[in-house]
């Protein structure tokens, strides 16, 4: 179980070998799938030229808990990794990042997607959003989960 909140910038690659390392099961799971999310310079205003991301720590740590126990129910992982940044971002820094081992594709693939989709849509994190026209907070997350399904 690997998930925590970082205030400091994190390098993805580095966490994911790190982890898989440390994983003591090499040569049992066929399947790595990783998503990496990047702080952008847009959003639906012009530009943006950082953000701030907030979180009340005890309340994040048990989500990211919860999150991980949830998906290990659903899905055959060997392991799990999700490490969130939080504090002061720019465009071009690693905001998240996840991995799911499994000794097969499908599970791990969809318990990855799964994983953002969560993650991102009721994570108990703000964001303040910093462009030309000054701060503002994002009032709410898209919902993934939703997005691309016909009606």
């Amino acid at each position: 179980m690997s998930n925590w909140v970082s205030e400091h910038d994190i390098d993805p690659w580095q966490l994911i070998a790190r982890q898989q390392s440390e994983l003591n099961q090499a040569g049992q799971f066929g399947a790595t799938a990783t998503f990496i999310g990047t702080m952008r310079d847009f959003s639906d205003r012009k530009g943006l030229s950082k953000m701030m991301l907030e979180h009340y720590p005890a309340m994040t740590e048990q989500y990211l808990q919860k999150l991980e126990q949830l998906a290990r129910e659903q899905w055959p992982l060997l392991d799990c990794l999700i490490v969130h940044r939080v504090g002061e971002i720019y465009p071009g820094d690693a905001i998240v990042v996840i991995a799911c081992w499994s000794a097969h594709r499908r599970a791990a693939l969809d318990a990855c997607n799964w994983l953002i989709e969560e993650l991102k849509y009721r994570a108990p994190f703000w964001k303040q959003e910093f462009g030309p026209e000054g701060a503002r907070w994002v009032e709410e997350n898209t919902d993934g989960h939703s997005q691309g399904k016909k009606s």
